[in-house]
């Protein structure tokens, strides 16, 4: 996907945002979802579907243990989620990857799954890692209750009572994934098999069908408990809490070293954002109805932002200075002002004065308008291409990309332990992405290739020291330490949002900000940090129902509030 890909005579747009603006950590841990993030995608294609929903196995004791079976139809093929409920001591309860028990484990089958399969999976999907999976075994996942809330709910419901909102306001899920795996991972289906299929050639469009589902089985458990354990004064949830109810996830390191092993798919992403802000912002005046859409957004966010609130103290301040900066926003863009010329350049240009949270949700406030020019964009994330070396390239050109995309990376003094006090490796024991001290524990020998910085600022050194006329395949049979490094650079000159600008081994480096990135992509909403290394997030809140997939306006869930329902 190249700087051009997207240039359409129908669709004019302004210069896109550089590179060394938009790749820089600090402002994409200020992402916010759009409506090119991944939910909003598969919501948007199951709606224009009609999808309808089917639970077609519900086997769950009066206690809320058991199996059930959710069929849901995409793109002509049928997908079932299978989900199995099994008892959890308290004490084994853990956000953490290296839990060996959970409250619920689902796989997404391919097809509707027979006896068989179900007494198959009922053997390893509660085992997870531990398990044996086969092709016809999309996804694999688990989740733990979020404790307090499910046994409130349950209660509630089961004495004829709704629960407590403020309750419901402040967690926003009754379950919470902590690991979600496909592409091939423990012998499930590699993407190959399922990558030209309608409805899942997007980015991890097969995880976000698993995730809708189970927010559904979520919220049939709990009244399926409540209702057995007071049959005669049980009430069902009503139906604004249920939409306000998503799927809680917590995610850590596991998921940070994606954007940077991916630099051809992540450019996608980044182009593709870009884009549809760079043909918004050329728009010379908008028609009424959707500057109307603009004003009332702006009031959607202000309460959605009223109500998130987290413990971690940085990102609590972080918020409150959003909040007012959000006042401010509210206050000068009125219809008067958005009826003036190029009215959403200018905002861009004037957001520069706020924060980059403010900044970025700017950004998802003006993609989440203007569908219309956005959404198309969705078509354009994917990637199969992988990064090659052009071995015939002469050094002379190598070194122009160098100066040209990785000027950035030149300045770093490596020799220290300010920029190189850390490294990242694989835990032998669960297989997942680490982060460790360089200068205080072992295991630096077996650091992964995150070091970009590091290696583009050797292999330039080492490029000085020859002729500007040797080809790139002379350079690396004198130096094949470079190979990795070498594909880096020559990827950037057709993939420029594809590496980050920051040294990721440095003492500086904040893991939460490369997690916060995709998981704006995913589009999770609500993040909130347990550290720098993990957080907690919502997925799905304000999504419709399984029966409000065909109704009018089912995708409009951005920044949801839970009053709104």
């Amino acid at each position: 996907m190249r700087n051009s890909a997207h240039i359409d005579p129908l669709h004019p747009q302004v210069a896109l945002r550089p590179p060394e603006q938009v790749m820089r950590l600090t402002r994409m841990g200020s992402f916010f979802p759009t409506r090119l993030s991944f939910m909003r995608t598969l919501i948007r294609r199951l709606v224009d579907e009609k999808a309808q929903v089917r639970r077609t196995v519900w086997e769950i004791d009066d206690a809320g243990f058991g199996r059930a079976v959710y069929s849901v139809p995409l793109g002509g093929h049928v997908y079932s989620l299978i989900a199995f409920s099994t008892p959890l001591n308290p004490e084994r309860r853990t956000d953490r990857v290296i839990a060996e028990s959970w409250d619920t484990s689902y796989v997404l089958f391919d097809g509707t799954p027979k006896k068989d399969d179900l007494i198959r999976l009922q053997a390893n999907a509660p085992r997870q890692e531990a398990g044996r999976f086969e092709a016809c075994d999309l996804v694999l996942l688990r989740a733990n209750k979020s404790v307090r809330l499910f046994e409130h709910v349950v209660q509630s419901l089961s004495n004829g009572m709704q629960p407590d909102e403020d309750m419901i306001g402040s967690v926003g899920y009754l379950m919470r994934t902590t690991a979600v795996y496909g592409n091939g991972k423990f012998g499930t289906a590699d993407r190959s098999l399922i990558k030209d299929r309608a409805g899942l050639s997007g980015p991890f469009q097969a995880e976000m069908l698993a995730l809708w589902p189970v927010r559904g089985f979520t919220l049939d458990l709990v009244e399926h408990v409540a209702r057995c354990r007071s049959p005669a004064t049980f009430v069902p949830l009503e139906r604004r809490i249920k939409r306000y109810i998503g799927i809680g996830n917590a995610t850590g390191l596991g998921m940070a070293p994606f954007l940077v092993s991916h630099p051809v798919l992540i450019n996608n992403w980044m182009m593709a954002r870009e884009t549809a802000l760079a043909r918004v912002r050329a728009i010379h005046k908008d028609d009424p109805e959707t500057v109307e859409k603009v004003r009332e957004l702006i009031t959607r966010v202000r309460n959605h932002l009223t109500e998130w609130n987290v413990e971690d103290t940085r990102q609590m301040e972080r918020i409150k200075v959003l909040r007012r900066e959000f006042d401010q926003v509210d206050a000068v863009v009125t219809t008067e002002w958005m009826a003036l010329p190029k009215p959403w350049d200018r905002l861009v240009h004037l957001s520069c004065c706020w924060s980059l949270q403010c900044q970025e949700l700017i950004v998802a406030l003006l993609l989440e308008s203007h569908g219309n020019l956005v959404d198309g964009l969705a078509d354009c994330m994917a990637s199969d291409v992988h990064a090659r070396i052009q071995p015939s390239m002469n050094v002379a050109d190598l070194r122009g990309l160098v100066n040209e995309h990785f000027v950035w990376a030149l300045d770093f003094d490596f020799n220290t332990e300010q920029e190189s006090g850390q490294f990242w490796y694989v835990s032998e024991e669960k297989l997942e992405p680490r982060l460790g001290r360089r200068y205080m524990e072992p295991g630096s020998e077996l650091e992964l290739p995150l070091d970009i910085a590091r290696r583009v600022q050797s292999l330039n050194r080492d490029l000085a020291e020859v002729s500007i006329t040797q080809t790139v395949a002379e350079f690396l049979i004198h130096h094949p330490e470079h190979r990795y490094a070498v594909r880096r650079v020559q990827t950037a000159a057709h993939c420029p949002y594809g590496e980050i600008r920051d040294n990721l081994i440095g003492k500086e480096c904040l893991p939460i900000d490369m997690l916060r990135c995709k998981l704006s992509f995913f589009g999770a909403s609500k993040f909130d940090p347990k550290s720098d290394l993990w957080t907690r997030i919502t997925l799905y809140q304000g999504a419709p129902l399984f029966d409000e997939i065909a109704m009018e306006g089912a995708d409009d869930w951005w920044m949801p509030v839970f009053e709104s329902y």
